[in-house]
């Protein structure tokens, strides 16, 4: 199917296909050979259905556009045309590359990510994110995506009591964390460089405004977040949607407090383990998989949809990311 003589949208096996044979996520191609400024200039025009889309499929992934430096990754952001999310209070490390471009999280590639709403743990997070694979991965490596909503209806379907609870209560996200980054952790951001100060007081008082309070362990912090909503009803799609980081880099389980962090509901009654496990097993099911190639450029509804990192077998992966209010 081409749309505005530009794009079209092709098939890839690893997408899911939902009722009515909807596929997840949107994969568009350009029709013809194409340069860099036309692919940009045509991003711009049709902005509007491509939004449209995203909202509809909750990702797209721009495959064989010639992006091909993080230069031409920051050009196709600004082309969408989403303000800048600032990353005030996130718990990932990242560096800048260039412009809006950061590397995606620094976490040692061979670990997993779990599956995660970026910074569902605060109440001003972005609701886009546009990831970049500059370097394809060897073998593995891949950012799995799943629809959130479905994520919702099936814990609903399995565990209805406990989604009450954690409808009723919401979330509570604990984090223990040092004054400088450890960056082999998924949540190794120290406070200093999350709030972007060095000074205590400042640190409280930014962390305040994200809904978040500090407990000070000499000069490592406590972070409390929340109680925050775990379901999240999207007014787009007029679905509810598994919207929290449960089984995320910040875990549900009690069972890793001596790591450093754990959620609990917001009535402080502990998440069950096995529930959890279940979840995790829902996330697997019903996620889409497709392998990094070198060019791709995704665009996420954060509000839909979870992502995650699988780990890297065979080096080299370099995948960066924007992130968009």
């Amino acid at each position: 199917m081409a749309i505005g003589g530009f794009f079209k949208e092709v098939v890839l096996p690893e997408q899911k296909s939902y009722g009515d044979s909807v596929l997840f996520p949107a994969v568009l191609s350009p029709t013809i050979n194409t340069s860099f400024t036309v692919f940009e200039e045509a991003i711009k025009a049709e902005m509007p259905w491509l939004d449209s889309l995203l909202k509809e499929r909750g990702a797209i992934l721009f495959r064989d556009f010639p992006v091909t430096s993080p230069s031409d990754f920051n050009d196709v952001v600004e082309a969408f045309g989403y303000p800048e999310a600032p990353y005030i209070g996130g718990r990932a490390s990242r560096t800048q590359v260039i412009g809006r471009v950061y590397t995606a999280n620094e976490t040692p590639p061979d670990k997993r990510i779990p599956f995660h709403h970026e910074m569902a743990y605060v109440p001003d997070y972005p609701s886009k994110i546009c990831f970049y694979c500059e370097e394809a991965p060897g073998s593995g490596g891949q950012t799995p995506i799943v629809l959130s909503h479905i994520v919702y209806d099936k814990m609903k379907e399995r565990h209805p009591e406990f989604v009450a609870r954690l409808e009723e209560h919401g979330v509570t996200y604990i984090i223990l964390t040092g004054d400088e980054d450890q960056p082999s952790s998924s949540t190794g951001r120290g406070w200093k460089s999350a709030y972007n100060t060095d000074d205590k007081k400042v640190a409280e008082e930014r962390a305040a405004k994200l809904g978040t309070r500090l407990e000070w362990m000499g000069n490592a912090a406590k972070v409390i977040a929340g109680p925050m909503p775990a379901i999240r009803f999207d007014k787009e799609s007029q679905r509810k949607t598994w919207f929290n980081n449960l089984t995320g880099p910040v875990h549900g389980s009690r069972k890793i407090h001596d790591k450093g962090a754990f959620a609990e509901l917001g009535n402080g009654e502990a998440v069950d383990d096995d529930i959890m496990e279940d979840c995790m097993r829902i996330l697997d099911e019903e996620c889409a998989i497709i392998p990094w190639k070198k060019g791709d450029v995704m665009l996420v509804n954060n509000l839909t949809v979870l992502h995650a990192r699988e780990p890297l077998l065979k080096p080299p992966r370099r995948v960066l990311a924007a992130i968009c209010k």
